[in-house]
């Protein structure tokens, strides 16, 4: 097939390497680039050598402010969508938890806000680790156990005890790309993920059978101003459990995070389009795309977790979208995939940070 001769070089086993102990090593200070081919233990921030735009050594400060880290988990029942984050930019910690019901088209959030690491807590390994915060309406939870996710939350209407379970040999996605002058990101995202545990929504136990989940992790020194564009889903198809992660603004500099799994089989992408209009919330249908034609995809809106926060020397304008997918998808093999209807999430964010 000419489309599978065309993107064999594209096969995931043939762009990445070996995933290293530790993100910055210890002898040039530095990251190391490029796709990996599973978790690295540690970013190793003691060791970056951070330099400003003149390139002398930052300061200790500058080395601990300029810092951001980001984890998220959505999960999908046949009723429900949620998504919880928790990030630290050092300035302040902030989190969200939202719970979409599907039929009724209603979106219920909760959030918190913490100033400068009081009251909640990041870890630097996506190996192993815990993250978390705690409030009257909000409490969320992340632990890492050799690369296995567990979420418990707990909100107003949601209480869960939840695993992540990738099928076996399922690969993340796990990248790290230059960033500004001399900044670096560092993302590892797994979508089409099972779960097990217990969820309990209005006090309803909700069945897992169908539940499907992701997870996002990412971590480094981003530029001042930074915006990206994000397509997500995990969701059931003909073909299998299916998961997507597209995205443009951050990570554009030699390698992207655009991956497709289908039944745990990673595939990665090239990069991504997204052609929307902001007027109007981003209500009118959105067109992502690539140029080598392996995606080509219609997002419609549904309904929006939106964010604004103009504090002078931060600012965050954050919309994530709801709503629904269709188009097609040509894996690593050449094969095409068509999507119709399926939901799945999208995000605008610009911030100063």
């Amino acid at each position: 097939m000419k489309l599978a001769e065309n993107y064999h070089l594209a096969a995931n086993r043939l762009l990445t390497k070996k995933a290293p102990l530790s993100l910055i090593s210890k002898h040039t200070g530095l990251p190391e680039y490029g796709h990996f081919d599973g978790v690295i233990e540690s970013l190793g921030l003691a060791n970056f050598q951070y330099h400003n735009e003149m390139d002398k050594p930052a300061g200790a400060l500058a080395k601990h402010f300029h810092y951001k880290q980001f984890q998220f988990v959505c999960i999908n029942t046949p009723r429900y969508v949620i998504g919880v984050a928790l990030a630290d930019i050092r300035y302040l910690g902030s989190a969200f938890c939202y719970l979409y019901d599907i039929k009724n088209n209603e979106l219920i959030e909760s959030s918190l806000l913490r100033p400068l690491g009081v009251g909640y807590r990041t870890s630097q390994s996506p190996l192993n680790g815990e993250a978390g915060i705690a409030g009257r309406k909000l409490s969320v939870d992340f632990t890492i156990q050799d690369g296995q996710w567990h979420l418990t939350l707990a909100t107003d209407r949601i209480d869960a005890k939840l695993k992540l379970l990738p099928s076996p040999l399922s690969l993340p996605m796990a990248m790290c790309a230059p960033c500004g002058y001399n900044g670096w990101t560092y993302t590892q995202k797994h979508n089409g993920l099972k779960l097990s545990g217990e969820l309990t929504i209005n006090h309803e136990p909700q069945p897992l059978n169908q539940a499907l989940a992701g997870y996002d992790f990412s971590a480094g020194y981003m530029r001042r101003e930074t915006s990206w564009r994000w397509a997500s889903i995990n969701a059931h198809i003909e073909e299998g459990v299916m998961g997507l992660n597209l995205a443009a603004g951050v990570n554009e500099t030699g390698a992207n995070e655009n991956v497709f799994w289908i039944n745990g089989e990673r595939h990665l992408l090239g990069p991504v389009h997204f052609d929307f209009k902001r007027k109007g919330e981003g209500a009118e249908a959105w067109r992502i795309y690539s140029d080598d034609g392996r995606i080509n995809l219609t997002f419609t809106p549904n309904n929006c977790r939106k964010e604004k926060l103009n504090l002078l020397v931060l600012k965050s304008n954050f919309r994530q979208f709801i709503g629904r997918y269709s188009g097609e998808i040509i894996d690593s093999e050449g094969k095409l995939y068509r999507l119709n209807n399926i939901l799945g999430l999208s995000e605008d964010h610009y911030a100063k940070w």
